[in-house]
């Protein structure tokens, strides 16, 4: 590192120096020989490897550094690794379409396939390990970009210490714990009705659902009494019901209303039949039924939406499935066993109408229908509802039955509750979020996905001398195998030409959630049961840093995963970031094609004028994409290069009498302006511990502002020596001291600039090394150098100094101009104040002669020369 102080001082270049000198050097080397209560552990966001970062993953990541960098400073050794989550949906449609291909697990691999590319006519149909091979290809590509832009951005990342979500390490660790899980009765597989998105033909959570507002319509039909007789307990009127859904009148099972609902309550036991398939189906109750609904009597499909699962399940209904993985009516045989029907004929006839259309277009055939046999009342209603979509989707989520994996969370509410209470929230009010989210579970979590780039289960099922699969014995690999993918893999005591014969196996053909995977990031990074050792230091971690939509997902699934498995919190802390919105406040996406990527502006502006913005950004708070607040960020970085240069270069000999700057501070001036530097370091020390860096920000900016514009400009006589040797070395140390302490309270977030200029001072005014492993300032020893200090001294030297200054600007004079005489009125103790550093006001102001005089009413007069 050069001390020398350039002439001109450019932010252009600094991304590249220190970036690649902290590389050489090791700076942000984590050192694993220090004992656990010096370690501070980040489990820090891996983000999604499916594209570009955009300025929202800046936003969010410049938070957690700040926080990295300050514990570093505070003498922690900070464990601050790099993931890149690079399983999931998005990886796969990324790669479907990046190379023209799509997967076909069916197919045998071919070691010299060559992808047709994106300009393809049609995609190519690849086996599944010809997919996973371009799925590797294309993500190891995007982790070198996405490395590159957290290098430009100055992220304080240990860069040896790596991982990915489908990495070897990662899914040892993931079938690891499902193993565990599975041994402790945790983890179990089950036919049920899930949630399925038609499109990405895979089950997916209730975590990642989300609600949206669409156009749709009530229908209202006509049920008949069984033996075809108007229903006597209804007074001799028909049933009607209100349904947005009459596609899925086949899968009818029941009515439901009410128990209080005196308009139903007669019914209740008896039985009416479907229009059109003459099902007999019962009529019951239920407390989830809202009279105020339609006609208040409501259909029991299997399955329409989540509430007919609950009825399903809590009445005890049968099943009736009709709607297929494609999202298409499937095929049945009326009058088999579950499909009983008074009419087969009829009912067959009628679904035969209806079987293999698209739902959209079962909807409109079933309503032609159901008019035509007289059991559509009147016209459809229009209305708006909320439709259940995965986040991801584009159609409606369907129920459909399934044979998938959970993992038991309804039983375990309480215990996450308590969880969640133990865990140090910033902002504290989002421990509402994750309480409501808790609470509002309705399901066990769902962790498997019919995909192909992902972690695989485990797991084998032998198969019977028929053929069939047996999925109740279940064949589990050993830990010490791990990982292993039972589509390549054999079980123990099979060959491999058993694979889906009779007596031999078959493999679990599916994959992990990547929330499965994900929840294991403590563990995947600390190498759990890899290195005993590195985990030991490591884990529980101190900080979880997120953004706030990932709390039902992301922070959930962690604190299930450890509290099941180490009977802990992964971590101490929760940090968690807001969103970066657009200037109409809506959430920056690439779904919503208003996300902006970042390389630009950080060449623009400069890395620190970007970290500038984002660190304004409160905890929690959503915050505005603005360019304008870049600019005055690089403001601020010219400021502080410029401002740095004149204490470490226009001033003689400024810290070379003392190298640490903690004596000799004798001038009243320069004792006030160390005091109110210790107060800063408070207040920034105190900010940074509660995890609010954007007060740390907020408040060492205005103080060097005024360092800047006051203090500099008041001491800057003396400190060319006009005030005696020894005003001149009092000037010189606080002023070293001074920008010593300035520079390292701005390290975290403006970490280039920063080192160029503590690099310039090296040697003469403090120590060698790079000033992110340079302590953070001790205000005690601030005040230790400023003694018996008055901080009003320069709070009024300050305010005299500015009304010289606007006098000469409303004169349109120079600011050399000279002035003849100011006459400063006053209270008696801030004139005592005045007159310790009237000589500093003079010079600076150029003041002939400065004038006291006590009054009530401060005003400070000034005739020029």
């Amino acid at each position: 590192m050069s001390s020398a102080v350039p002439e001109k001082p450019r932010l252009e270049g600094l991304e590249s120096k220190w970036i690649e000198w902290w590389d050489a050097e090791g700076t942000y080397r984590f050192d694993r020989s220090v004992r656990r209560e010096r370690v501070y552990a980040i489990d820090t966001p891996p983000p999604t490897v499916s594209g570009s970062l955009h300025i929202g993953h800046v936003f969010s990541y410049t938070h957690t550094d700040t926080v990295a960098r300050f514990r570093r400073m505070r003498g922690r050794e900070v464990f601050y690794p790099m993931g890149w989550d690079d399983n999931g949906l998005p990886t796969e449609r990324r790669v479907q379409n990046y190379f023209g291909v799509r997967c076909d697990p069916s197919l045998p691999y071919e070691p010299s396939f060559t992808p047709p590319g994106p300009g393809a006519s049609a995609p190519v149909s690849v086996s599944r390990p010809n997919f996973v091979e371009l799925c590797h290809r294309l993500t190891s590509e995007d982790e070198q970009a996405f490395e590159q832009l957290w290098r430009h951005l100055g992220l304080s990342v240990d860069w040896t210490m790596t991982y990915a979500t489908i990495g070897e390490r990662a899914q040892r660790a993931s079938q690891r714990g499902f193993l565990r899980l599975f041994a402790k009765g945790l983890a179990y597989q089950a036919e049920a009705p899930t949630l399925w998105d038609v499109d990405f033909h895979t089950a997916v959570a209730q975590a990642e659902l989300e609600d949206r507002e669409e156009p749709g319509a009530y229908h209202r039909v006509r049920f008949g009494a069984a033996g075809g007789s108007v229903p006597e307990r209804n007074g001799g009127r028909p049933v009607e019901i209100d349904t947005t859904r009459p596609e899925l009148i086949p899968a009818c099972v029941a009515l439901v209303a009410h128990p209080d609902d005196e308009r139903y309550r007669p019914l209740f036991g008896s039985t009416v039949t479907t229009p059109l398939f003459e099902t007999e189906v019962p009529v019951t109750a239920h407390e989830l039924a809202d009279p105020e609904k339609g006609t208040g009597i409501a259909m029991i499909c299997t399955f329409g939406d989540v509430t007919d699962v609950v009825w399903w399940r809590e009445l005890g209904l049968p099943v009736r499935a009709v709607v297929g993985r494609d999202g298409r009516l499937g095929p049945v045989e009326w009058g088999s066993p579950g499909w009983e029907t008074a009419d087969p004929e009829r009912a067959q006839a009628a679904y035969d109408e209806l079987e293999g259309l698209p739902l959209a277009k079962a909807r409109l055939r079933i309503i032609e229908l159901l008019r035509d046999a007289g059991a559509l009342v009147g016209d459809p209603q229009p209305i708006v509802h909320a439709v259940k979509y995965y986040e991801r989707g584009n159609r409606p989520l369907e129920i459909v039955t399934s044979r998938q994996w959970f993992i038991r969370t309804l039983a375990h509410t309480d215990a996450f509750l308590a969880r969640g209470a133990e865990l140090q929230w910033h902002p504290p009010y989002m421990q509402a979020r994750f309480e409501s989210w808790v609470r509002g579970l309705n399901s066990d979590w769902l962790i498997s996905r019919q995909r192909f780039f992902g972690v695989p289960f485990p797991v084998w099922y032998p198969r019977r001398d028929d053929g069939a699969v047996d999925y109740d014995h279940p064949l589990l690999a050993d830990e010490a195998r791990l990982p292993v993918d039972p589509t390549t893999d054999v079980p123990h005591g099979y060959q491999p030409e058993q694979r889906d014969r009779p007596g031999g196996f078959t493999a679990d053909p599916d994959v992990m959630d990547t929330w499965a995977t994900s929840s294991l990031t403590p563990q995947i990074a600390g190498e759990w049961e890899d290195d005993p050792d590195l985990f030991a230091r490591v884990f529980p971690m101190d900080l979880r840093p997120q953004s706030h939509e990932i709390i039902r997902t992301w922070l959930f699934a962690t604190i299930v995963r450890s509290h099941f498995e180490h009977d802990s919190l992964p971590w101490r802390h929760a940090a968690i970031s807001g969103w970066v919105v657009d200037p109409d406040r809506k959430k920056m996406s690439k779904s919503k094609g208003n996300v902006i990527t970042p390389m630009g502006l950080l060449e623009e502006y400069g890395t620190d004028a970007v970290r500038y913005w984002a660190a304004s950004g409160r905890p929690g708070v959503d915050t505005a994409f603005d360019e304008g607040q870049m600019r005055v960020g690089r403001r601020l970085a010219i400021k502080v290069l410029n401002a740095s240069r004149f204490v470490l270069s226009r001033i003689p000999a400024a810290g070379s009498a003392d190298a640490t700057g903690t004596a000799g501070v004798t001038a009243a001036l320069d004792r006030a302006v160390l005091v109110r530097l210790a107060a800063l370091v408070d207040e920034a020390t105190a900010a940074f511990e509660s995890y609010d860096y954007a007060r740390a920000l907020e408040r060492t900016e205005a103080v060097f502002w005024s360092f800047c514009d006051d203090y500099l400009e008041l001491v800057k006589a003396r400190a060319y020596g006009g005030d005696g040797v020894e005003g001149a070395a009092s000037a010189h140390r606080a002023l070293g001291l001074a920008l010593s302490t300035l520079l390292r309270l701005f390290a975290p977030f403006l970490p280039f600039v920063t080192e160029e200029v503590w690099s310039w001072g090296q040697g003469a005014q403090w120590p060698e090394g790079s000033i992110h492993r340079a302590p953070w300032p001790d205000a005690d020893e601030l005040r230790a150098a400023a003694g018996t200090a008055e901080p009003m001294v320069l709070d009024v030297a300050a305010d005299v100094l500015s009304q010289v200054r606007k006098a000469k600007t409303a004169a349109r004079v120079s600011m050399r101009a000279e002035v003849a005489r100011v006459v400063v009125r006053d209270t008696g103790d801030r004139l005592a104040a005045l007159a310790r550093a009237a000589t500093d006001v003079g010079d600076a102001g150029r003041v002939a002669q400065l004038v006291t005089e006590a009054a009530d009413t401060p005003s400070v007069e000034v005739v020029l020369a």
